[in-house]
């Protein structure tokens, strides 16, 4: 028998936010998907050479935070700040322990960390390819 417990619960470190939020960063994984996409595509296009193909890191980076954040349960900018939300968007609460706030950076610069690397990844995809 499988039960899935509803994410409601603040866990410092491991998960701050619940369903409401981890939509909204499925939306900002998606439209940074988009742009990536519309992004290659023109340069695609108009034969952009190697060099202009780098900035395509910037909607990569905006798809890979949004799609780390909403795979971990876990704002980054909430992290920093303190925070967390399970309630409406933008209902937020403070976290008051300082060794939970440690815990909650230290998972948002994780997050930023594994984000920076899947952008870089897949921008050097883009780089090699042959447009």
């Amino acid at each position: 028998m499988n039960l899935k417990m509803p994410d409601t619960t603040y866990i410092a470190g491991t998960c701050n936010i619940g369903e409401k939020e981890i939509r909204r960063r499925q939306s900002v994984a998606f439209i940074g998907l988009f742009f990536s996409i519309a992004s290659l595509l023109v340069m695609i296009s108009v034969s952009a050479p190697r060099s202009a193909r780098i900035g395509i890191f910037i909607p990569l980076m905006i798809t890979a935070v949004g799609y780390v954040q909403a795979r971990s349960k876990f704002c980054l900018a909430y992290g920093l700040a303190g925070t967390f939300n399970f309630g409406k968007l933008g209902d937020l609460s403070r976290v008051s322990d300082p060794v939970s706030k440690a815990a909650d950076r230290a998972t948002a610069l994780r997050i930023i960390g594994k984000s920076f690397v899947l952008a870089i990844i897949a921008t050097a995809v883009v780089l090699v390819l042959p447009l």
